[in-house]
């Protein structure tokens, strides 16, 4: 009789904390190191965008496949530019309003404490008379520059990393030298990629019909710099949830002190609720694919980790690296539980819709065969 064979629940146990251990020393990690990993991690994002607007390019220009990629780099590398160039420019006409920002603030302030029956309202320096004004313009400056340094080492990763592109195949077969292991570490790949992709085509789509509908709305009530409030709310849409509110508050807000009515911020806030509910409940359920199939409780989540790990960029990169682990995780039974939990339906890897029916029909000519040998 063969000896009974041992609980397995030590080494479950063991297995488990060694996981948790790890993912907390990889966290600790990735926080001592930000300085390091955040420009390369915005460096992987940009190449994606990059491959995925290489084969965007590669369907419908008539262009050579080597210079596909430098193509899509350069309209990549002139949007980052551009989108500098329309920030300086808001903010400097921001800075340049500020002159009569104070009386402005002193009237709205007045016609609140009006509202609430106080005959004599708080002025705009006994509000700001506790602040300490100069520590916050001296955080904003380390902000400023932290930011200007992260955005140059992310642009020289991105040019090492497409210098490097074509050595990656032999690095893949060094790393999986039988065809098995190659196919799968391929299919993983494939899978995160077009998680990303599939992220960043609805966003941007979206972000896109949200701002230029907002932009209409801006010019319609003369606000000033319109195109730098429509690239924010463009910007923004790729931080969920909180982007949202950042994109319909700050046009309203500033509204409020241009304009010495207050009809133009109501009109902006009602506009802009309008776009961001028909966007967020109607156009975006219909555009995300099975890529997208996350559980909204797992991107707040990975919003507010990711955020307190890398700040402004981790906010940016939250649900992207939730399509990564959701994607990566369901490949592996071990793993698979984890990408159960972070789905929306409990199925991190939906079969699509002409793969479902091709099952169907293979069941349905296996229960027809087993008929016809019945009879």
């Amino acid at each position: 009789m063969p000896p009974a064979q041992p609980p397995q629940e030590g080494s479950t146990v063991s297995r488990n904390s060694v996981a948790i251990i790890a993912v907390i020393l990889a966290g600790a990690a990735l926080y001592w190191l930000r300085g390091i990993v955040t420009p390369l991690a915005m460096a992987i994002f940009l190449l994606i965008m990059i491959e995925g607007l290489t084969s965007w390019v590669a369907s419908r220009l008539p262009i050579p496949r080597r210079a596909v990629g430098w193509v899509s780099a350069i309209i990549v590398f002139a949007s980052l530019f551009g989108s500098i160039w329309v920030i300086v420019d808001g903010l400097s006409g921001i800075i340049a309003r500020g002159q009569g920002l104070g009386v402005r603030l002193d009237e709205i302030i007045s016609d609140i404490a009006g509202l609430f029956g106080l005959e004599t309202p708080p002025a705009l320096r006994d509000v700001v008379a506790g602040l300490d004004l100069t520590g916050y313009a001296a955080r904003a400056a380390v902000t400023t520059q932290s930011v200007f340094s992260a955005a140059f080492f992310t642009l020289v990763y991105l040019g090492f990393m497409m210098a490097s592109r074509r050595s990656f195949l032999k690095k893949v077969v060094a790393l999986f030298p039988l065809k098995r292991e190659r196919y799968q570490a391929a299919q993983i790949f494939e899978r995160v990629r077009d998680g990303v992709e599939g992220y960043l085509m609805v966003q941007t789509v979206t972000g896109l019909m949200i701002s230029a509908t907002a932009w209409l709305i801006m010019v319609s009530v003369g606000l000033e710099s319109p195109l730098f409030w429509a690239f924010l709310i463009f910007l923004v849409g790729y931080i969920p949830v909180v982007g949202g509110a950042i994109a319909a508050v700050g046009p309203p807000l500033y509204a409020l002190v241009q304009f010495d009515s207050y009809w133009q911020a109501i009109v902006l806030f009602a506009g802009l609720q309008v776009i961001l509910q028909v966007s967020g409940n109607f156009i975006q359920p219909r555009m995300q694919g099975d890529n997208q199939n996350i559980d909204p409780i797992t991107v707040m989540l990975f919003l507010a980790l990711w955020t307190a790990l890398w700040g402004v960029a981790g906010a940016f990169l939250s649900t992207p690296i939730a399509v990564m682990v959701m994607a990566i995780t369901a490949q592996f039974a071990g793993t698979r539980w984890i990408a159960v939990l972070l789905s929306g339906d409990g199925n991190p890897y939906p079969v699509p819709p002409e793969r479902r029916k091709m099952i169907a029909e293979a069941k349905a000519r296996r229960r027809l065969r087993g008929r016809i040998k019945f009879s």
